[in-house]
């Protein structure tokens, strides 16, 4: 049976803006017929990817996503020898992971996004080391550039990656991430703000060098996250050691890193207050359910966390235990830790002790 990890998670973000709309305004979902704030799951897994707490868990094993890997990694090497060669060069590797955009001045950009692993930047740095040396490497060792096994980039593993020109190449991400809504009913509200001109005396000009407007909210969010395990150990090649530490570094780095949306502007860092982690082999489930009719007026995390508390009991009791283990962090109660939670999340599935 499969091993799933889900984690349950309350954190409470004073006035901010993290994650914007089209229209610069706070993201927000209707749910339970109510307005929240809405932080997308794409916003929190590249903050989460790119966090330092993430990229010190995983180390070497992080890949890229970019756009750019043959334009840095094979026309930026081989530019200063032959820039005709370098052009030539750099979209034929670009070619093995999408297609190169010929627009001028792109020499060997994808026109996709490809997220590339630790192990296929290595084969594209040796791939570039031969023609320096003089070689002109076949089709099929531009093909042997592109992986499908061999592999071990957490972030890969975890988030998943698409290759839409080569779909065998694809890898199924083993973590599912829900958008973070707010467990109450929200009101955007509006803050115009002016910026003095530093030299202006005052003595033709009153007024202020810039005038803007920008829309915030705060909120106590709550964020599901469902991982399964054996497919990150398989995406992993099997290697434990590897899948610790993506897990640890996944988990450590929900709690505790947040969108970089307008924090200079805002400061609304914030750690999570509490956390519900399950293991087990049953169906996951959210519990958002929890919070449809929306919390009143109060404690928004102390009646998060109770409103939690009551929507699992409720669902083991209507379809028997829906975890075999559960581990409480919880912040406000001083129930639990960082480093007991860690532990709890990279402990070896069930049939594997």
């Amino acid at each position: 049976m499969t091993e799933f990890i889900q984690l349950h998670v309350l954190t409470s973000y004073p006035p901010a803006n993290l994650n914007r709309d089209d229209l610069g305004r706070p993201k927000t979902a209707i749910f339970g017929g109510k307005n929240r704030l809405r932080i997308s799951s794409q916003s929190l897994k590249r903050a989460w990817r790119q966090s330092s707490v993430f990229g010190s868990a995983v180390g070497e094993y992080k890949g890229w996503r970019t756009r750019s890997m043959a334009k840095e990694w094979v026309y930026g090497e081989l530019a200063g020898l032959d820039d005709k060669k370098a052009k030539e060069w750099a979209k034929k590797v670009a070619d093995v992971f999408g297609k190169h955009d010929d627009e001028p001045g792109q020499h060997g950009k994808t026109k996709q996004l490809a997220h590339i692993s630790p192990e296929e930047k290595a084969a594209i740095g040796q791939l570039v080391q031969a023609i320096k040396a003089g070689k002109s490497p076949g089709d099929d060792e531009l093909e042997k550039l592109l992986l499908r096994q061999n592999q071990k980039a957490a972030d890969i593993a975890l988030f998943g990656r698409m290759l839409a020109d080569k779909p065998s190449y694809n890898v199924e991400a083993a973590a599912q991430v829900a958008h973070a809504i707010t467990v109450h009913s929200i009101s955007i509200e509006d803050d115009y703000f002016t910026a003095v001109d530093d030299l202006n005396t005052r003595q033709e000009d009153m007024g202020a060098g810039h005038v803007g407007e920008t829309e915030f909210a705060a909120g106590v969010f709550y964020l599901y996250v469902c991982i399964d395990r054996d497919r990150l150990a398989k995406n992993l090649q099997d290697d434990e050691a590897i899948v610790v530490r993506a897990l640890q570094g996944l988990t450590e780095a929900v709690l505790t890193v947040a969108p970089a949306g307008k924090q200079n502007s805002f400061g609304s860092r914030a750690c999570a207050s509490y956390v519900l982690a399950e293991r087990g082999d049953r169906q996951p489930r959210s519990l958002s359910v929890a919070f449809l009719g929306g919390l009143g007026e109060g404690d928004y995390v102390g009646d998060g966390i109770a409103a939690l508390t009551r929507q699992y009991q409720k669902f083991d009791k209507a379809y028997g235990p829906m975890a075999r283990e559960r581990f409480v962090f919880d912040v406000p109660n001083e129930q639990g830790s960082l480093a007991e939670l860690l532990a709890f999340v990279a402990a070896p599935a069930e049939g594997a002790k």
